[in-house]
């Protein structure tokens, strides 16, 4: 592979893919908004740019044989925030990957796709859109918008629903949980299968108490291997009895499927900032 394309490569989980990324192809172009993303690995590039600017992205996506998309405004907020950013961001990707000839886009979609799903159900990969949050409905559209490019211009996707890839500290993460290895062998998985068509697949690692089922996926060869499972003990100990009328309990969302539509569904989910430092 010549050429891969790093959306988001500045936020904390493009911090872990851009070394291993960088040894799939003869080069790997990060791109963000920042003007500077600091020191760069042996093979990599930076290039700013702005989602919002088809111009930009079909810039810095010539040439590429695959885009990793992980660029997006990362939290629930208002529709007008999310618009632009998540939405029409999306709409660039593809129509970028399609002019430049791009074989695929490996994109970062997320449980709250689906994030009012009952977490008991054990839902599969077949189970239809059902948003938390404005967040959630971009998500939707991206995976849509994936689906029609394959069907209509021959544009491959792999879309990732993300659960919790961030340090284990609450019960809910003992089932969500996905682990930077796991995160960085789906993405590898994803570049490497030889066809994938349009393909969703559930973004969690081998934990005993996952909700979903993500067997309809096995041909991407992904096999995680970490689970949260390690951590139940000192996570159950300090967890109070959990108010089952609360949306964040018994939804695949958590917090997002409990959130007023506009407000911040990471405000509450303290998660740790451990991005990787070069």
């Amino acid at each position: 592979m010549k050429k891969i394309v790093l959306t988001g490569a500045a936020g904390r989980l493009g911090s872990y893919l851009r070394e291993p990324l960088t040894r799939m192809g003869e080069e790997l172009v990060s791109t963000d908004l920042v003007a500077d993303i600091g020191k760069l690995y042996l093979g990599e590039s930076y290039q700013p740019a702005d989602l919002e600017d088809l111009d930009a992205i079909l810039a810095v996506t010539e040439g590429a044989d695959m885009i990793v998309h992980f660029g997006a405004y990362g939290d629930e907020a208002p529709f007008e925030t999310i618009l632009g950013p998540n939405i029409v961001g999306a709409y660039h990707i593809w129509e970028a990957a399609y002019r430049n000839g791009v074989r695929r886009v490996v994109y970062a979609s997320s449980v709250h796709a689906v994030g009012m799903q009952s977490r008991t159900a054990g839902v599969g990969l077949d189970a239809p859109h059902k948003p938390d949050t404005f967040y959630g409905l971009a998500k939707c559209f991206a995976e849509d918008l994936a689906s029609m490019y394959w069907d209509k211009r021959g544009v491959e996707s792999v879309c990732m629903r993300i659960f919790s890839c961030a340090q284990v500290n609450n019960a809910r993460a003992l089932g969500t949980w996905l682990s930077y290895d796991d995160l960085i062998h789906l993405v590898e998985q994803s570049i490497n299968t030889p066809v994938t068509e349009f393909t969703i697949v559930y973004g969690i690692s081998n934990n005993d108490r996952c909700p979903v089922d993500n067997s309809r996926a096995d041909f991407l060869g992904y096999r995680p291997k970490d689970n949260a499972e390690q951590f139940a003990g000192e996570v159950l100990k300090d967890t109070p009895l959990l108010d089952l009328k609360d949306p964040e309990h018994l939804y695949l969302g958590g917090p997002f499927a409990s959130v007023e539509l506009g407000n911040s569904g990471v405000a509450s989910m303290n998660i740790v900032d451990d991005a990787k430092k070069v």
